[in-house]
């Protein structure tokens, strides 16, 4: 299996997005930093902006729909911490703007350097030192099962997900169910985990890699964030339980999946990936012999 992305991809309603430039541009604006322009350089449910000429990326989300002040925090803890993650603008302070029913956060904004494979061995790395600033912070988050039950209760609701087919909604369901508590009866080792260190959220900068969009993270076993990655990543990440990688990568897999038959969901090609994806646990959960109605 391939690295997974996209999880959640609901984008921001096209009638809210020039107010949340706007936002966007007036905050920048008011803490004295020079703002004649913005480009968007993604959006998904929230709106992420390159300001010029400041040079600041800023985040801008609905206040009714984002947990930025954890995101904020959490990242101020790991950036000081050395942590490879992407650092909040020094020029202003640290914290979370509202401004006509939008927060706004900013941060450093970093160039892109020239693209190139990123090595296996330098993406463990990165996440080995993320995860080890992460086991020294107390804070309170989601359960990674908490995740998967989202993934359950979409999967139960046919108004939903009207388009997936008896079958495939039985084998998502099941598969859910079934790893969400295989991997909870293990009983090994959690912590604070990233959610989702999938290559769309890693920047390759001059710096070297920096993890971006805190807002997933939980708690679990750190071969739940690896199964996210790609799978040469987990050969070069000391003292991985094989055995709970696999089971992982098959759960993520059919968290992924779920999201696809989202009637909501807005990636390109996403139902064509959901329709692949479905074949792929199926092979996966025959290759590892594991029986999903247990």
């Amino acid at each position: 299996m391939a690295a997974l992305e996209g999880e959640g991809q609901a984008t921001m309603q096209a009638s809210d997005v020039p107010r949340a430039v706007a936002a966007a541009m007036s905050t920048a604006s008011s803490l004295d930093l020079t703002v004649d322009d913005a480009i968007v350089l993604h959006d998904s449910n929230k709106l992420t902006l390159r300001l010029l000429p400041c040079d600041v990326l800023a985040r801008v989300a609905p206040v009714a729909n984002q947990v930025a002040r954890f995101e904020v925090e959490l990242a101020q803890r790991l950036a000081e911490s050395g942590c490879p993650v992407a650092a909040l603008e020094p020029r202003v302070e640290p914290r979370v703007y509202e401004r006509d029913g939008f927060v706004v956060t900013l941060w450093t904004y970093h160039e892109p350097v020239t693209p190139r494979e990123v090595s296996p061995a330098d993406y463990a790395n990165a996440l080995e030192r993320l995860h080890a600033g992460m086991r020294k912070l107390d804070v309170p988050t989601p359960h990674f099962t908490d995740r998967v039950e989202q993934a359950q209760q979409l999967v139960a609701s046919r108004d939903h997900t009207p388009a997936l087919a008896d079958a495939d909604r039985e084998l998502l369901g099941e598969t859910l169910r079934s790893l969400r508590r295989v991997i909870g009866e293990r009983g090994g080792a959690e912590q604070l985990l990233h959610g989702e260190p999938h290559p769309g959220n890693v920047l390759t900068t001059k710096n070297g890699l920096l993890f971006i969009d805190l807002e997933t993270c939980c708690r679990g076993p750190v071969e739940f964030d690896l199964a996210h990655a790609p799978e040469e990543v987990s050969e070069h990440y000391p003292g991985v339980n094989q055995a709970l990688l696999r089971e992982c990568r098959i759960l993520v897999l059919a968290m992924i999946t779920t999201w696809r038959w989202d009637r909501g969901d807005q990636l390109p090609n996403g139902r064509q990936l959901g329709t692949e994806w479905l074949s792929q646990i199926r092979a996966a959960l025959d290759r590892q012999g594991l029986d999903t109605h247990g």
